[in-house]
């Protein structure tokens, strides 16, 4: 591999390093808005495709860590995948252990990586003879994804519900896009309602604010002031294993080994199912809240590095929540990837190998530097100069540019309509995962199931 290439490779690293330090201490952000907007201006960008590679794992390995950050410091959640962590990080926070619980973040993050990257490789290798016989069948597995995803949710019957009227929705879309003929028939519009999937919540709520009713109606609360205690910093640079019991750092490895084989089960269940299991086989509070919060710092990564990992070395198609998701450019981002010519096809083995080793090992020595080192610091610049509300419209307005891109003007009112279903079903209780589904189960949808 020539040295041009390298530089090209650490640059990707480090930016994705930079960007993702100060996305990832933004409370309120989703993994999904945040990765799959970026990663594809990288991708349409036209850089190499290890590049790319490179680029994204270091940005999910820095935005786990550092979202679960200001959960340790202000009990706010930086993304989805740090939600879970909260009750147990506000238990160590009210007791003077936020630092407790960064240190044990930060470690969990490190096991996580280290099991999931050579396991997901390996599982990859093994499953890659079956692909053609699982690509064949992708469409009706990402059908039985769909319902599988709604059974194991909260809100089952609603779930299971909307599979058929929003796969209509999808489909219906796109050949009216056909009919008009703003975009080819050779053409499937795919990104875009990806990404009107991702906003959907922050849309409705954003457009609720439009309702002078809803609006008078809204509670009134006086300016909310975070206080962030001073962090003891001496040792903060301890080697990792030696911030945690054998037995925190053993159990975290088991779970984050066990989660790799289940890479197509949502990320946020598998975090829960079995940080929450780990965690109640203590009985001292604060023995558990520091198992909670390693082994699901452990989990939030194992379960993000597999999901892109297995599917793309092994399949080439986004069949896990992760990949259909916030690793989705990856797979399918036209004119550069499409579901049939995608890194999967670009890349090599040895070149899948080297980097994700590559962009694992250097992200992972920075981000755990960073976080132990700086983390109340950065906090505290965070919440001070960077307007959460700046950070979102920023991603709203890159979306509907690629909304328009992808389709013209009428997509732009498209994955507004998107948006606003998706976001409406959201909040009443249909999680991304099942919605993600359906948008690649729609074409199979209204092929088979025909209403007359």
């Amino acid at each position: 591999m020539d040295t041009g290439l390298l530089v090209q490779m650490l640059l990707a690293v480090l930016g994705a390093i930079v960007l993702y330090t100060f996305i990832g201490f933004i409370p309120g952000t989703d993994e999904t808005s945040v990765l799959m907007p970026v990663t594809l201006a990288v991708v349409l960008a036209g850089v190499k495709p290890i590049v790319v590679l490179t680029f994204f794992i270091a940005a999910v390995i820095t935005l786990n860590l550092m979202n679960a950050i200001p959960t340790a410091l202000v009990g706010l959640p930086g993304g989805v995948m740090s939600t879970p962590m909260i009750e147990h990080a506000l238990y160590l926070k009210d007791r003077g252990l936020a630092a407790y619980s960064i240190k044990k973040m930060a470690t969990g993050s490190i096991i996580g990586t280290l099991v999931a990257v050579p396991i997901s490789i390996l599982l990859a290798n093994i499953l890659a003879p079956f692909s053609d016989s699982v690509n064949q069948y992708a469409p009706l597995l990402f059908v039985f994804g769909a319902i599988f995803l709604s059974l194991i949710g909260k809100n089952k019957l609603l779930a299971l519900i909307s599979i058929i009227p929003l796969g209509l929705l999808f489909q219906g879309l796109r050949y009216l896009y056909w009919g008009i003929g703003v975009v080819p028939q050779e053409k499937t519009v795919t990104v875009s309602f990806f990404l009107g999937i991702t906003i959907g919540p922050l849309l409705v709520s954003l457009l609720g604010l439009l309702n002078k009713q809803a609006r008078d109606a809204m509670p009134r609360h006086e300016i909310k002031e975070i206080t962030l205690g001073k962090l003891n910093e001496k040792g903060a640079l301890l080697h990792p294993f030696q911030t945690i019991s054998k037995k925190e750092a053993g159990v975290s490895a088991i779970v984050s080994l066990f989660s790799n084989f289940l890479f197509f089960l949502s990320p946020v269940g598998l975090t829960i199912l079995f940080g929450e299991a780990v965690s109640n086989r203590e009985k001292d509070p604060v023995k558990k809240a520091g198992m909670a919060i390693t082994s699901m710092s452990a989990l939030s990564h194992a379960t993000y590095l597999s999901g892109v990992i297995i599917p793309l070395i092994a399949l080439g198609i986004p069949l896990s929540p992760v990949a259909v998701g916030p690793a989705n450019a990856l797979f399918n981002a036209p004119p550069v990837f499409t579901l049939k010519h995608n890194l999967h096809h670009l890349l090599s083995r040895g070149e899948f190998v080297f980097g994700i080793l590559f962009a694992a090992v250097i992200a992972s020595i920075i981000t755990y530097f960073i976080a132990m080192k700086y983390a109340r610091q950065m906090t505290a610049f965070v919440l001070k100069k960077i307007p959460h509300e700046a950070i979102l419209g920023l991603f709203i307005g890159f979306i509907l540019l690629l909304a328009y891109m992808d389709a013209g003007l009428v997509n732009v009112f498209g994955v507004l309509l998107v948006g606003i279903v998706c976001g409406t079903l959201n909040k009443m209780g249909v999680n991304y995962g099942v919605q993600f589904m359906i948008l690649y189960a729609a074409p199979w949808i209204t092929t088979h199931l025909i209403f007359k």
